[in-house]
């Protein structure tokens, strides 16, 4: 069985044939926890990393949605899983034989919390399996991949889902619903600030192959999906320059910092600032004909503070991962249709917008955004 650190050791020597590579994962859980009276969705994680566990100690709160497995690459958290969430041995699998939860009725979903490299190949064999999908943002390493994974899950007519935790968030949903009701009239501006400085070098966030690129993947994309959002229109055009100080940590195709700008039908405009070289950078600030929304923190755990031209946004905060796997078992269960979209084609708009940003910055010239 291969670990997912020999993996991913051995993917940043050598890249050729990844869609063929796998990480030997093992994996199972059953939360114990409240249950509500609509029908609980049965959730997997795959990959048992940070993020992974942030998301698992999220669900003991859940009403709707329930651990039930684990799909990992490395024995050792497998079992330590299995211990924590009292995962039944039926209900683990690694990154080889994880189709097998076609025949397992215990797994309603998988969230899939890997490399973005790695997102398309598992949302197939997912969605192939039967299985609806929820997948980490961003959904792939690029929009055509995106684009597979739409195709594929509505093929095998399953839905497929984007960790979009801040659509869920309530100071978040309370300046989109302002701005629905027309509270702040026209939009003219948004800023988006969104960094921190990264450590390891060797980690596959600054691997191109497993990351798709650098900080606009990871963190930038808070920003593009905010500006969204926050104007309410999709973006037609895009203006982009990158700084890099540290080309030997930043490699090619490995983005340090990129500042680009957005344009909208309306005539607003976005500036937005992606980095992984600067701290203190989770900001969203809105500017219109009658007021203003400002969000900073806006995209942290939390909690997320905020105000308007009509003062604080007082609402309590709640752990986002809870919320949100509740929320998901709603749409996938109840057709619940969210105020800020969480499928998979909203993340494959992201997508297209960061493939444009890419271009701008290799090409210095405006790029036109076809969404």
């Amino acid at each position: 069985m291969t670990s997912r650190r020999d993996f991913l050791e051995k993917i940043a020597v050598s890249t050729i044939g990844l869609p063929f590579l796998s990480f030997a994962n093992t994996a199972c859980a059953e939360a114990e926890g409240p249950v509500a009276d609509g029908k609980v969705l049965r959730v997997a994680i795959m990959g048992l990393g940070g993020y992974g566990t942030r998301v698992a100690e999220a669900m003991q709160s859940c009403t709707r949605a329930k651990l039930t497995g684990v799909i990992s690459g490395t024995p050792s958290k497998i079992k330590d899983w299995q211990s924590k969430y009292n995962i039944p041995e039926k209900n683990c699998y690694n990154y080889e034989n994880f189709d097998n939860i076609k025949n397992n009725p215990d797994i309603d979903a998988v969230y899939i919390i890997t490399p973005n490299g790695l997102h398309k190949e598992q949302t197939i064999r997912v969605a192939n399996a039967g299985k609806h999908v929820i997948c980490e943002k961003p959904m792939a390493n690029n929009a055509r991949d995106g684009q597979e994974m739409v195709n594929a899950c509505k093929a095998a007519n399953v839905k497929l889902l984007i960790g979009y935790r801040i659509h869920f968030e309530p100071k978040t949903l309370e300046i989109v619903r302002m701005r629905m009701d027309g509270e702040f009239g026209k939009v003219k501006f948004f800023q988006g600030l969104s960094g921190f400085t990264i450590g390891d070098p060797k980690q596959w966030r600054l691997n191109k192959e497993l990351a798709g690129g650098g900080a606009l993947m990871d963190i930038g994309i808070y920003a593009i999906n905010g500006s969204r959002y926050m104007i309410g229109e999709e973006p037609i055009w895009v203006t982009a320059q990158e700084t890099k100080t540290d080309p030997a940590k930043f490699k090619d195709g490995v983005d340090e910092t990129i500042q680009f700008q957005l344009g909208f039908p309306s005539g607003a405009v976005a500036s937005c600032l992606s980095t992984y070289a600067m701290n203190n950078l989770d900001r969203f600030f809105l500017t219109a004909e009658k007021g203003y929304a400002l969000l900073y923190p806006s995209t942290g755990y939390g909690p997320i503070e905020g105000e308007t031209h009509k003062g604080k946004l007082m609402h309590p905060h709640k752990t986002h991962q809870t919320v949100q796997m509740d929320e998901m078992a709603a749409i996938i269960f109840d057709d619940k249709k969210p105020v800020v979209p969480v499928d998979g084609q909203e993340g494959v708009k992201d997508m297209k917008i960061i493939d444009a940003i890419y271009e701008a910055t290799r090409s210095g010239k405006s790029v036109d955004i076809r969404m």
